[in-house]
């Protein structure tokens, strides 16, 4: 079955904004929402950061159908994975079957300001979500968990309100080791479109499989979700444009290594508008955002979680359900 889900753009609406918004999908026959876990946004102007675990319990109370989670949460520096796996236990228990925990690496923008913390290399931070996983699921299945790891400590620690099953954690991951990490490890895998269609073909789900031969586990029962970038309107120039709000995704390199949303919003407002719109499915046709999205569901991405750039994201949801969604439910089920 294919998932057509929504990412609630928490770095561009403020809490009360973004819920209404979740509501409109729900109501739109969308099956989930996805919200980032970010402490600052991508830009300081007009920028905006809601706490993403208070938020999820106000979504799952004013819903009654759509899945929800974290696209995604950092479970290693602003966080203890303790924490993670209480507040996740209890939003499993108050919403059962409809809670998802999405984990990352993390960014310096969130992580640095927040904990004053040196940022550290890729391989530090790769061990460091490895451990954190271990100790979410420990303290999901064990009753008294005592653990000393190279990043995490607890002792005789009981998380005493669980839901009937575990929340399913979906791993993200933009290179093989996190993507072989999450086959082998997590109950499903996320990416977000954009980039080198072989990058995902050639890299990181061939390092999916072999994670998930590891753990001798199903392939297609796995779930692989991906957050797709698209910029769809009526008028074409105006899809063009609204991309630039978010003109930072098209930094690179040294160059998104940042932890200062100012910074962040003056390199990235320089580039210009092709470079910016390069990240994103930018179309006013329908069957033309079809045929862009297909190859991503021909490789195995079965769970859509659909990005707009706009600010009248009403609009996005209403013409993307209306004159997209039907389209993609039709070709691929």
């Amino acid at each position: 079955m294919l998932r057509i889900g929504y990412k609630a753009s928490a770095e561009q609406f403020g809490p009360r904004e973004l819920l209404g918004l979740a509501e409109l999908a729900e109501r739109l026959g969308y099956d989930s929402v996805f919200v980032s876990d970010h402490f600052q946004p991508w830009r300081h102007t007009g920028g905006h950061a809601p706490f993403s675990l208070a938020w999820l319990g106000a979504l799952g109370a004013r819903t009654s159908r759509i899945l929800m989670g974290t696209s995604v949460l950092t479970p290693t520096f602003r966080y203890h994975p303790a924490i993670i796996a209480q507040a996740f236990a209890t939003l499993g228990a108050l919403f059962p079957g409809r809670v998802i925990l999405g984990l990352g690496s993390g960014e310096a923008l969130n992580e640095t300001p927040a904990t004053a913390l040196a940022w550290p290399e890729p391989r530090e931070r790769t061990h460091r979500l490895r451990e954190a996983l271990a100790l979410i699921e420990r303290l999901w299945r064990e009753e008294r968990v005592s653990f000393a790891g190279e990043y995490y400590r607890t002792e005789r620690a009981t998380i005493y309100d669980k839901p009937a099953e575990p929340v399913p954690i979906y791993v993200a991951a933009a290179g093989p080791v996190v993507a072989k990490l999450a086959g082998a490890h997590a109950a499903g895998f996320s990416s977000t479109s954009g980039k080198p269609l072989e990058l995902y073909r050639d890299t990181l789900l061939p390092a999916l499989a072999a994670g998930l031969a590891e753990s001798h586990r199903q392939a297609d029962a796995f779930e692989r979700l991906i957050e797709m970038k698209v910029s769809f309107d009526t008028d074409r120039t105006l899809a063009l444009k609204d991309t630039r709000w978010w003109s930072a995704l098209a930094l690179s390199g040294p160059d998104r290594d940042v932890h200062d949303p100012l910074e962040m919003e003056r390199r990235a407002d320089v580039l210009p508008l092709e470079r910016i719109a390069s990240r994103w499915i930018v179309s006013s046709d329908p069957e033309e955002q079809v045929a862009r999205i297909a190859p991503y569901v021909e490789m195995g991405f079965r769970h859509l979680v659909f990005h707009a750039p706009g600010p009248d994201q009403a609009r996005f949801l209403s013409l993307y359900a209306e004159q997209v969604v039907p389209r993609l439910r039709k070709r691929f089920g």
